[in-house]
């Protein structure tokens, strides 16, 4: 996927850190609000370029893992005292515990009830008691409906670009839905670059997703209304205390 490999370094410019702090703090404040200790530690599992991150505090310690290192190396330039790491967040396994896991949108390209069982059992196996877990996926088989989202963006570099996402459903029956991407992209002083990508994404039932977290070990938090922030459909839970 080009968008996660050699065009990852526009990811700056059509999802700048600033759009995302509500978003971060709306994250934290789920995360404070479930756990059972003060969270000064947090594992961000399909970290991407670490938009988030850039707005949590230097005293709370995280850990960002993405499976792309053209990603990680955009997030290195926006985070560069947070530690990286390339992984497959289906597999990590980490030889120490945090606070808190988030699994952002990054969920969206768990296309299997495999591989989301396998990377919840990741986020399970990372916490530690009392610890908190957020998912917070972009939406879910109840509230999904096709159709396109556009944005422009200009960096202060020069650069500029124009993006369309058009999100349908090939075959209701099997759990998966498709994103065309669209982009239109140009440097200083360069002619414009349009490029094309598809790529399939999970489309979770509340119910799946909450059983998955269930079969972990983990308890669900019901997350209030006025609790959700900025988020889509955040699900909330921790782990028992010993």
């Amino acid at each position: 996927m080009r968008l996660y490999g050699d065009l990852a370094d526009w990811w700056p410019v059509l999802c700048p850190p600033e759009l995302v702090e509500d978003e971060a703090y709306a994250v934290l404040e789920l995360l404070q609000w479930a756990a059972k200790h003060p969270v000064r530690s947090v594992l961000e599992l399909g970290s991407g370029t670490g938009a988030l991150a850039t707005h949590i505090h230097p005293a709370i310690e995280v850990v960002l893992v993405d499976g792309s290192s053209e990603m990680l190396q955009v997030s290195r330039g926006l985070n560069p005292d947070r530690e990286h790491m390339e992984a497959d967040m289906r597999t990590l396994s980490l030889p120490r515990r945090f606070d808190a896991v988030l699994l952002h949108d990054a969920v969206m390209y768990l296309t299997s009830a495999r591989d989301l069982q396998a990377t919840l059992a990741v986020a399970a196996a990372h916490l530690e008691p009392g610890g908190a877990l957020l998912i917070a996926p972009d939406t879910i088989e109840e509230t999904f409906h096709e159709g396109t989202v556009s944005l422009e963006a200009s960096a202060h570099d020069g650069r500029s670009a124009h993006l369309t996402e058009w999100h349908w459903d090939p075959d209701p029956s099997d759990g998966i839905t498709r994103v065309e991407f669209s982009l239109l992209l140009r440097e200083p002083g360069a002619s414009v670059v349009a490029v094309h990508e598809s790529h399939e994404l999970g489309l979770h039932s509340r119910s799946g997703l909450e059983e998955a977290i269930r079969a972990c070990g983990l308890v669900l938090v019901a997350v209030p209304p006025e609790r959700e922030g900025p988020l889509n459909i955040p699900f909330l839970a921790y782990k028992p205390l010993d």
